[in-house]
């Protein structure tokens, strides 16, 4: 089977569970790990065709993708930031939203801070650790850590930090536990995209996603959309350093919400949208 056949193969193969873009991105996708070639030498070598190991992993990973498992946990890879980060169902796939986020932390810095000056950032639910590291390797003064209560998933970020070379700080514990707090410090920058779907949300997404991405980062535990962003709130107020600054990827549906939320506890707050037009980010300030 050539390439460009196999491209076709698991397109169709997966017609029932992805759009047809969707699973056609997702066929080339296998096919560039598979053959180890770039998109545009795939392209140009599409008759090439497959060795026998090679195709007997394309079955193997279709398998795995017909029964919902995400490409990248199948491939145990995806790319945030312009960085590959491993991940598997520990910990959540990176979404493209979220690096609008971190773009929003970049230019705060850029901004706020000389390119010498300290910069503690604590970032509340690391998950795989793409957003502490993304960070940790942009802003080279800065001193990250990444708190999470899953040490599962702090197996997985730590993977990635070592792996890209990046020096930052994870802590297990339960950041809704206040008790916690103390021993963390003080900071610079909150960041965060934690847990906001509430039970009522389920019905609306997808099976690859409610199957295998882990729970505990995607709901919350009292099916109260502000659980986490409250915490934040208190926290910061105590533990945040003077002209500190909060950002919060938000769930859509609450997102003004959080903005009230913020605003009556004295936060100047702005409220962003993201690239589908969905109000996304929230920057509060002192």
């Amino acid at each position: 089977m050539s390439i460009q056949e196999s491209i076709y193969f698991i397109s169709n193969a997966l017609a029932a569970i992805y759009e047809p873009s969707e699973a056609e991105i997702i066929a080339q996708w296998l096919l560039e790990s598979i053959t180890g070639l770039a998109p545009t030498a795939m392209r140009l070598q599409k008759d090439q065709l497959l060795t026998a190991a090679q195709e007997a992993t394309m079955h193997r990973y279709l398998e795995e993708l017909q029964q919902h498992r995400p490409v990248q946990y199948v491939l145990g890879e995806s790319y945030f930031y312009g960085y590959p980060f491993y991940v598997d169902e520990a910990v959540l796939i990176p979404r493209p939203e979220t690096e609008e986020l971190v773009q929003k932390v970049l230019a705060y810095i850029d901004h706020k801070y000389s390119a010498t000056e300290p910069v503690r950032i604590l970032e509340v639910g690391t998950g795989s650790g793409c957003i502490s590291i993304a960070l940790q390797k942009k802003v080279a003064q800065s001193q990250v850590t990444g708190l999470d209560i899953s040490e599962e998933a702090l197996v997985v970020a730590r993977r990635n930090a070592a792996s890209l070379g990046a020096t930052v700080t994870f802590v297990r514990a339960d950041f809704l536990e206040e008790a916690s707090w103390e021993a963390l410090g003080t900071f610079d920058l909150v960041v965060s995209n934690p847990p906001y779907i509430t039970l009522p949300e389920k019905e609306a997404m997808h099976t690859h996603v409610l199957s295998r991405e882990p729970h505990l980062a995607l709901f919350v535990s009292d099916n109260d959309p502000q659980q986490f962003y409250r915490k934040i709130e208190t926290f910061a107020h105590k533990y945040l350093r003077k002209d500190g600054a909060v950002f919060l990827e938000l769930n859509q549906s609450f997102a003004h919400d959080t903005q009230d939320l913020y605003n009556r506890n004295g936060w100047k707050t702005d409220l962003y949208k993201d690239l589908n037009d969905n109000e996304r980010m929230l920057v509060c300030y002192r």
